[in-house]
């Protein structure tokens, strides 16, 4: 099982849902780290501002943080290899370090339907108005 290792400045929180203007990033990624769980990584995330001491002996944390400084987090490790440092990895990268295939947007079914009605529809109607004009959009 592949270990991802999740290296976070110091936060409120972890999901970018904090505060009033949501953080896109941290959301994307906290989704991405679902769909990371659900494929089968175990992922473990730390905050500087809770867990400092997991930083300080981590070796391959502490010794990007003395060469990089804080612009050097968040960091990710996979199996205790540093994979990224200073962004968030992409779902890609996610899927390509646990030998995943990336995931495509699902379609529900009741989008599916409706993306199916329409397209089969015609755009311009041919029915008449109650004045005599023609109806839909030509």
């Amino acid at each position: 099982m592949t270990t991802l290792q999740i290296f976070d400045s110091a936060l409120c929180c972890s999901t970018g849902v904090c505060g009033v203007e949501v953080d896109q990033d941290l959301a994307r990624f906290a989704a991405d780290l679902d769909w990371i769980r659900r494929n089968g990584a175990q992922v473990e995330r730390f905050n500087l501002a809770q867990e400092p001491m997991v930083f300080v002996n981590q070796p391959t944390v502490k010794a990007a943080l003395e060469r990089l400084g804080q612009s050097g987090l968040p960091l990710t490790l996979v199996n205790g290899e540093l994979q990224c440092s200073g962004r968030y990895p992409s779902r890609d990268e996610l899927a390509a370090w646990i030998g995943a295939l990336p995931a495509k947007p699902a379609i529900r079914q009741e989008t599916a339907a409706l993306l199916q009605r329409s397209s089969t529809a015609a755009c311009c109607s041919p029915a008449k108005g109650t004045s005599g004009e023609s109806g839909g959009c030509c």
